[in-house]
């Protein structure tokens, strides 16, 4: 089914933006060149790069195939159908994911047709919104909101990944029991890698909120920035850059061997969503 092939190329597409950002960052803590960046220095380092403009173009279309995928998700619950309090939270959180890549994927169309200049940098993008929450009535409060629920995103990826609960999404019968244990070990060390970022960046929002400082909030290059900047720094960065670079195998993983019930999804998709739109 189209939607199953959207959401594979969606997973590797969002592998490729999670595989360059550790690659850069592991060259920059071994001093061979290299950046820390986020995904949209990602994609702006991918276009520069040999037949990057097409390279981006397929980027572009596997980030609106995952976008799809999150929305289904949050709107039709494939995979579970239920409608308990946690699984409400887990659809929300697929509803902004989706939003989140697919504005990504826009960013990648913007670079390849040069609306978006690839050499303006977006490390200060963090600190803009959290500015803009923060001028808004109960903005800090709405800052330490997000820090919050940012911190909880992280526990709960490091509680996947020592519980191994992804596991139960993944096909891995046609693999020897040899592969399956590595698959499964880069795959939580790439998860935990994801869940102490998330965690780091939650602080960063919290302190924003104490300080009442936008600048205090940072986002995953900063956070690779300040990692950087830590006694050990480079011993540190190499570390969650070689997390990162699991995560984008973890992602890979996916890609090829989740198990993604596009049965469950209506066959008039276009109709359906917009029965729900309007409800």
């Amino acid at each position: 089914m189209w939607v199953e092939k959207l959401a594979r190329a969606g997973y590797a597409a969002k592998g490729v933006v999670y595989g360059t950002i550790g690659i850069l960052a592991i060259q920059v803590a071994i001093s061979s060149g290299g950046k820390t960046t986020d995904s949209s220095g990602a994609l702006r380092t991918i276009v520069t790069q040999p037949f990057g403009q097409f390279l981006l173009i397929l980027v572009a279309i596997g980030l609106f195939g995952y976008s799809l995928w999150r929305l289904i998700e949050a709107i039709f619950d494939p995979e579970s159908r239920k409608t308990d309090s946690k699984n409400i939270v887990k659809r929300i959180g697929y509803l902004f994911s989706g939003l989140i890549y697919g504005a990504l994927g826009v960013q990648a169309v913007l670079l390849v047709t040069n609306s978006s200049s690839s050499s303006q940098g977006n490390s200060n993008s963090t600190s803009d919104w959290t500015a803009r929450l923060m001028a808004q009535p109960f903005g800090r409060w709405l800052v330490a909101l997000v820090g919050v629920i940012t911190i909880g995103v992280g526990l709960y990826r490091l509680y996947s990944a020592y519980k191994v609960k992804f596991r139960r999404k993944l096909n891995l019968i046609d693999l020897d029991a040899n592969q399956q244990k590595w698959i499964i070990r880069i795959s939580r060390f790439g998860i935990a890698a994801r869940g102490v970022i998330f965690l780091i960046i939650g602080g960063f929002f919290l302190q924003a909120s104490r300080q009442y400082d936008p600048s205090e909030a940072k986002g995953l290059d900063g956070v690779l920035q300040t990692l950087a900047r830590q006694p050990y720094g480079k011993v540190l960065l190499g570390i969650v850059a070689l997390g990162l670079i699991a995560y984008a195998i973890y992602l890979f993983v996916q890609a090829r061997y989740r198990q993604i019930p596009a049965s469950n999804v209506p066959d008039s998709l276009p109709r359906e969503l917009a029965n729900h739109r309007y409800k």
